[in-house]
């Protein structure tokens, strides 16, 4: 065992953010540690460092053994170039192998010391050898590469640097380094989908052991064997990856849930009880009630299980339906001085599409979002959205919020006809409640940010969707109820993500970004790994001479047909979601009606017109969806034919 965390509290004024917490990691292990944002897993890792004492409790380290860090954000600010920087954390075999060479010129047989040389050669050299010391700068160079920075990057120096790469060269020296605990916060920001992949695949056969923070469902998959649980301050560990832990969660969460159900029914019953016995005024049963309260006093009560979902409300529903062609760009082509990012991009969107756009960072994904927008103009090209389409736009910097309004005033200036009570509403179900209202955006976190922009964006009611990096700062929880919402949503999206966990559960069709041109793959994220995978083996088939990939006549076909059947999928899936969602709406009219009917409700003006206009709003709906099944019904049709 490497680390032993025992029954450690720690707490800030009376916030209590970790209470009597236990977990142990064992050489090697892969573990990740996990919960809401704000519950206090930096705190922890604080914590095991030594940066933060605890208040209570022991963390013990196996002697002898070294911890590495990596803190969410890097202060870091050397004269150094990123290579030297790299480098550095070889100093030592640097070191050893100028001593070799210096040996290597003292060798000679007249030397007199010279047996005495030779024996401290061969042991130097066995360490040196042993350290893999010849293999230093390909080392460093490899890990670089793996991080996304390009030879010609090498030589910038760390102060030139932007927050995230200094991160990226933080974790390339921790990795280099190679404690026997590696502590990694976030690793996966800033990096984009093939540096997080060479780093799963690095952490996978790292020699030592590994705890991670990170909201990376797929990376956590991939990488950890163990779950170590925060949540209300309580820690509870399960075996396995992330998929596993989800799933036991639920079960535990439900019996957690009955049996605290049962005990509040069994509360009550005895509360019920003692109140009738007391009530019969008899010497005998007043005494039998007073047994009853001393053995409910006594009785060890559950405390309530933390309700999944219940905290984010997000439901995204277009104010009108688009026309079928939501977007066409023709011959898009961006560059910038010394970088020339796109040429002579062709792409169109259909309505119902979620597109994720992927690619290396520095592409010029964020770009093409901002020219869609007219946020940026193009050096080349034409965009044309259709008919009926309001777009409404998630930027990942927040460059649309304005720093100096409170978040309140944020919603209000928009939404002027809302009524304080109405906005309050819609905060509170984005989980800003009480005086949180009147922070300035400028004092709001990154999370609180990406919120109070997901508010605005579902009050848009726009039926085409652009989402820049639309999971940076959410926490697993945010991140589920967001894709639920966008794979309920009866418009259009179009979104930047490095998330492939949120791309698998979303996307419809994947638009890959690479040498200047677009890829079109119609599927989710394990789709697009499959058919990549396919076409990196046809190539390997091909001589290296070969200027474009072939595959066979046969393999086109089967892609096809492959394709066909996908799109065959989606579409009946479309058509039962939206036959389910007339179903539902048809029963709250109903209901309505119902309720319309009663004579306390048609004699209460205000709850009479509360209801009319919840009836037109679900009437305005459903004739959108009518027209949308019948679309749908018309298409499955001619895919029959």
């Amino acid at each position: 065992m490497i680390l032993s965390v025992q029954n450690i509290t720690k707490a800030f004024g009376t916030d209590v953010i970790v209470s009597d917490a236990s977990f142990h990691i064992q050489d090697r292990e892969k573990a990740a540690l996990v919960g809401i944002n704000g519950a206090g897993k930096t705190t922890i890792l604080r914590m095991i460092t030594g940066d933060l004492p605890a208040d209570d409790g022991v963390i013990s380290i196996a002697k002898g053994k070294s911890i590495g860090y990596l803190k969410q954000h890097q202060d870091v600010n050397s004269s150094s170039s990123i290579y030297e920087e790299l480098l550095s954390v070889k100093r030592d075999l640097l070191e050893m192998e100028q001593e070799l060479r210096k040996m290597e010129t003292l060798m000679t047989p007249s030397a007199p010391d010279y047996e005495q040389l030779m024996e401290r050669y061969n042991r130097v050299l066995t360490e040196f050898e042993n350290r893999n010391g010849y293999a230093v700068k390909s080392e460093v160079t490899g890990v670089l590469k793996g991080l996304g920075f390009p030879e010609e990057e090498f030589d910038k120096p760390i102060c030139t640097l932007s927050g995230g790469q200094k991160t990226r060269v933080a974790l390339g020296k921790l990795l280099l380094a190679k404690p026997d605990l590696l502590l990694l916060d976030e690793p996966t920001n800033h990096l984009d989908l093939n540096s997080i992949a060479w780093l799963e695949n690095y952490l996978i056969n790292y020699d030592s052991a590994v705890l991670i923070v990170a909201h990376d469902r797929y990376f956590l998959n991939r990488v950890v064997t163990k779950i170590i649980e925060l949540d209300n301050g309580h820690v509870m560990s399960f075996d396995g990856d992330y998929s596993a832990y989800a799933q036991k969660k639920a079960q535990l969460r439900e019996i957690q849930w009955k049996a605290w159900l049962n005990q509040q029914q069994e509360i009550r019953h005895q509360e019920e009880v003692i109140r009738r016995l007391k009530s019969f005024n008899r010497e005998k049963s007043i005494k039998r009630a007073e047994s009853r309260e001393k053995m409910l006093d006594k009785m060890e009560v559950l405390e309530k299980p933390t309700e999944i979902r219940a905290d984010m409300h997000l439901h995204f529903s277009p104010r009108i339906m688009s026309g079928n062609d939501v977007l066409k760009v023709e011959g898009l082509s961006k560059s910038y001085p010394s970088n020339p990012l796109f040429t002579d991009l062709d792409f169109s969107i259909r309505r119902g599409e979620r597109v994720a756009l992927i690619g290396d960072n520095g592409t010029g994904k964020t770009t093409i979002l901002k020219i869609i927008n007219g946020l940026e103009s193009a050096d080349a090209g034409r965009i044309v959205t259709g008919s009926r389409v309001q777009i409404g736009y998630y930027d990942q910097e927040h460059q649309l919020l304005h720093m100096e309004k409170t978040l309140y005033d944020e919603i209000s200036d928009i939404y002027p006809d809302m009524t304080e009570t109405e906005i309050r509403n819609v905060l509170a179900s984005f989980l800003f409640t009480g005086d949180d209202v009147y922070k300035r955006v400028s004092e709001a976190s990154g999370g609180e940010r990406g919120r109070l922009s997901l508010a605005k964006l579902m009050l848009s009611k726009a039926n085409f969707l652009i989402l820049d990096e639309p999971t940076n700062h959410l926490d697993i929880t945010s991140k589920e109820i967001l894709e639920e919402a966008l794979s309920n949503y009866t418009g259009t999206v179009l979104y930047v993500s490095h998330d492939r966990y949120f791309i698998n559960r979303t996307a419809t069709r994947i638009l890959e970004l690479k040498n200047r041109s677009l890829i079109s793959y119609i599927g989710n994220y394990d789709y697009y790994l499959e058919k990549v995978e396919e076409l990196s083996q046809a190539s390997s088939s091909v001589p290296a001479t070969a200027a474009k990939i072939t595959v066979s006549a046969s393999k086109e076909d089967r892609a096809r047909r492959k394709e066909e059947q996908a799109q065959k999928r989606r579409l009946q899936n479309e058509l039962k979601r939206t036959e389910e969602r007339i179903a539902g709406l048809e029963a709250q009219n109903q209901e309505i009606d119902a309720q319309l009917a009663k004579e306390e409700v048609f004699t209460d003006v205000e709850n009479c017109t509360r209801l009319s206009l919840e009836k037109a709003a679900v009437t305005e709906e459903l004739e959108l969806l009518y027209e949308k099944w019948e679309e749908l019904s018309e298409q499955e049709q001619e895919e029959l034919l």
